[in-house]
């Protein structure tokens, strides 16, 4: 192993650290701001529950897409170093001022852009089939998806009548488990329990006769599970990302013939890492996540949360790297638009999306001057 490779992959699990302290928000932005939990207590439920990820994430589909970005044989070291740097600078940039850009498509942006300044244009893979065109389909895909389930997911919840909840709740997740091919046991098991505890819950609640106090307090223990669940979704997505980087650098040293053949400890660092990146903060982005887009209650935090986590586990299921911040970006906006569409501030919304649109051809032209700017030196 090359010192260049070692300094990459060092390079990479510090990107890993400043992913979790710089998107521990998305997973503990709504509990945080119902006070179901203070903001140590949250950072150490949801750090756990993103080494957890390890425990489950086996197939690093993820990891296979991100490597893929830039067709085989076209970068080097230097273009993965190049990318590396580019996301980290990126990343410290907008936690620092408080903006919840995707951690995942500055370290894609800035893969792409170095290899873009390494070899071209063609050095792209844009198939859809595990190349970027996957990730900007789902730029614009995981928001609205997020959106649109927690909406239901709302909708659903704030139904009065118990049985027709009930119904509706066990009606839904037959359907998914009936006709979704998990290609996972663990994702079959997991909609299950998840239901099922959404079900006991809601029956026991009103079974002991509902009121305002007793209720809420359902929504707040909910509202741990609904979290834990995003966190290991956030754990599982993002963790694989910087495999992917470390693996493609690999196979750039000729150290491993693909992305599959990752030796095991590199998972375990990536998961370690960003649990612990976690369990440093994320206040400053805590504030926009968690209150500046839309009030949220318990409830409408386990609404957002679960569906943030239903999309984050079904884009690792295809292999697609999701951006943890627009789902949970999505599903928060859904919850406040099933109230009233003024309820959401629009304009702090827009100033969102600009910041993902930015994002990638930000990093891009980053990593791309970076990688000049070595080349000089070589």
């Amino acid at each position: 192993m090359s010192v260049l490779l070692i300094v990459i992959i060092i390079l990479a699990i510090a990107f890993d650290f400043i992913n979790g302290f710089h998107d521990a928000a998305n997973s503990i932005a709504t509990i945080v701001s119902t006070k179901v939990l203070t903001p140590l207590q949250a950072v150490i439920w949801a750090a756990f529950f993103n080494f957890v990820a390890f425990f489950i994430f086996r197939d690093h589909g993820v990891a296979n897409t991100v490597a893929k970005t830039v067709q085989h044989g076209e970068y080097d070291l230097i273009v993965v170093l190049s990318g590396v740097l580019a996301a980290i600078f990126w990343n410290l940039l907008t936690w620092w001022y408080g903006i919840p850009s995707s951690s995942s498509h500055t370290l894609i942006g800035g893969f792409a852009g170095a290899a873009i300044a390494h070899a071209g244009f063609g050095a792209i893979n844009w198939s859809l089939d595990g190349g970027i065109s996957l990730t900007l389909l789902f730029i614009l895909i995981a928001p609205i998806v997020g959106m649109v389930i927690s909406m239901f997911i709302t909708l659903v919840t704030i139904q009065r009548n118990i049985w027709l909840k009930l119904s509706i709740i066990i009606a839904v997740i037959s359907s998914c488990l009936y006709f979704i091919n998990f290609k996972k046991p663990f994702e079959f098991w997991a909609l299950l329990s998840l239901g099922v505890v959404f079900v006991l819950t809601y029956l026991y609640n009103y079974l002991k006769g509902e009121n305002a106090y007793r209720t809420a307090n359902m929504y707040k223990k909910l509202q741990l599970v609904s979290s834990a669940a995003f966190s290991i979704g956030h754990g599982g997505s993002d963790a694989q990302k910087v495999m992917g980087i470390i693996g493609a650098a690999m196979v750039a040293e000729n150290y491993i013939p693909d992305v599959g053949s990752i030796p095991t400890w590199v998972p375990l660092i990536c998961y370690t890492a960003i649990g612990l990146g976690t369990l440093s903060g994320g206040s400053r982005i805590i504030k926009t996540m968690g209150t500046k887009i839309t009030k949220v209650t318990p409830l409408e935090g386990v609404c957002a949360e679960t569906a943030g986590a239903i999309t984050l586990f079904t884009a690792a299921n295809l292999g697609a790297p999701v951006s943890t911040t627009h789902t949970i970006t999505g599903s928060i906006i859904g919850v406040g638009a099933t109230k009233r569409l003024s309820a959401v501030r629009w304009g702090v919304t827009v100033n969102l999306i600009w910041a993902w649109v930015l994002t990638i051809p930000v990093s891009g032209l980053l990593a791309a001057g970076i990688y000049t700017l070595i080349k000089l030196f070589i």
